[in-house]
This record gives C-alpha cells, structure tokens and sequence, in this order.
C-alpha cells in the first residue's frame, strides 16, 4: 500500500475500549493510530498495510478509502473539546506521516468528509483551523468570489448525496456553527478551497 490519504476519526468510546475493539479481529475494524487523552499514541497496524477504518465511502474518485488511508482514531466520544496533549501528539504524528509518504494537507480529512451519509467524526470540536496554521491541513479563506456550491464541492472530493448531505458534511468541517439553508459564505468558502486544493490532485 501507498497511501495518499489520511483519515482522521473519533473512537466514540472510551480509549481502552477502542483498543480492544480494534485489537479483536471478530470486529472486523482496525485503524492505524489511537492517539489517548493524554497524548499516548499507539501504532497498532503498520502504515504500509490496509486497515478497516474507513468503510463505505469516497473521496475524489477513489471508492476504496482503506486501501489507499491511514487512520488515525483519537479517543473522544464527540461532545468535548480534544485535548492539548492529544491535538499535539496528532501534529507530531501527522508532520512524520505526511513527509513519509509525500500527502499534501487537503489529502488529510475527516471520516465524516469521505463518509457524509453516515458518519460526523471527528465532529464539531475538531479544529481544523489549528492543524490547517501549521500545514498539516486546509482552511478557507472567505474572500473569494461565489461560485455554485455543488460543483465546488464535486471538485474538493466530496462523494455523491442529497445536496443538504453534503453541505451538512461542509459545514460539519468548516462551519460548524452555521444554521440553515445553503448561503453566499459556503459557496465563498468552497470556491477558495476548490481553487487551492482540488480534492482530485494528489
């Protein structure tokens, strides 16, 4: 395996139940990294081997995510902040992968990025902005012109839903706070994306 990609998730349980589940083989479910509260990070499949993180999903064509990721659960069950310890074991992490294996910063994502029908990790809490400052992710800059949503969105690598899917799935990302029907800030903020990181680009 050579991976383009990483996926970033919440365990949605506590760290040591994370670890036996991705540990037992009859729960067919494996990441790469769990990375605790405190900051421990734990390599639990090599980074050269496919592991079952991702499931049904798609990112910028690819349909296989597990085959072509690394995952990287962080013991959080959603509802609170992730903590300082974690967030900067995870940039420790993330700076090693990334320059091991070539990933540009728009090719690290959520799991609710490749998989907007059916999951939110790593949620709401998450902070993108953080990672993005230190170029090991991306952020919007909100001064570009509007353009249509929908094929900004197609061009970032969000996979085919309903369009409130995956505005949902955007706004989850970069607009956490952001209510209501589609508006001229998340076209403003797709487009600048689209045009900086097109999801298709390795």
């Amino acid at each position: 395996m050579s991976p383009s990609l990483i996926v970033i998730h919440y365990t949605a349980i506590s760290c040591d139940a994370a670890r036996a589940r991705l540990c037992d083989p009859a729960a067919e479910v494996s990441a790469h990294y769990l990375i605790s509260q405190t900051g421990r990070i734990e390599a639990l499949v090599d980074e050269n081997q496919r592991a079952w993180h991702a499931g049904a999903g798609q990112w910028a064509g690819l349909e296989d995510i597990n085959s072509h990721s690394i995952g990287i659960e962080l013991a959080n069950d959603g509802s609170q902040p992730f903590s300082e310890p974690q967030m900067a074991a995870l940039e420790t992490l993330l700076r090693a992968i990334m320059a091991r294996w070539s990933i540009a910063p728009h090719r690290v994502i959520g799991h609710s990025d490749m998989a907007p029908s059916r999951k939110s990790d790593p949620g709401p809490h998450f902070d993108w902005h953080r990672l993005a400052l230190q170029g090991l992710s991306v952020w919007p800059d909100p001064a570009t012109d509007e353009a249509p949503l929908a094929q900004n969105l197609t061009a970032l690598g969000y996979p085919d839903a309903t369009a409130e899917t995956r505005l949902t799935a955007f706004r989850l990302r970069f607009r956490p706070w952001a209510k209501g029907p589609e508006d001229s800030t998340d076209r403003r903020l797709a487009a600048n994306l689209a045009k900086r990181f097109p999801g298709s680009a390795r």
